[in-house]
């Protein structure tokens, strides 16, 4: 079995800031790519930020600048720093990575689940 713990989430005021993190544990062979969507009430669940195991970033265009995703491949660990946080932030947050479980030649996609982030005064 994979699981996907994160934690880190909370209520912030606006500009405001908190890490997430995210720590993949179980029978684990190897982690290609890695993610953090998150889904607002009533909205579809978009994609935020993905780090690939060589560490190169993707950003969604309303958090470039002010998000800044990272891991820690010998922890299994995906972290978000979220900074100058705005109401339009609040979401749960979802992780996601791309594992290859031990015994099988083939990845799957595996989510966490969610923190919740709230902004407000």
């Amino acid at each position: 079995q994979v699981q996907l713990v994160e934690s880190g989430g909370g209520l912030v005021q606006p500009g405001g800031s908190l890490r997430l993190s995210c720590a993949a544990s179980g029978s684990i062979f190897s982690i290609n790519a890695m993610g953090w969507y998150r889904q607002a009430p009533g909205k579809q669940r978009e994609s935020v930020a993905t780090i690939t195991s060589g560490g190169t970033t993707n950003y969604a265009d309303s958090v470039k600048g002010r998000f800044t995703i990272s891991r820690d491949n010998a922890q299994n660990t995906v972290y978000l720093q979220i900074n100058s946080l705005k109401p339009e932030d609040t979401a749960v947050y979802y992780c996601s990575a791309s594992i290859r479980r031990a015994g099988n030649y083939y990845s799957s996609t595996y989510w966490g689940q969610g923190t919740q982030v709230t902004v407000s005064s």
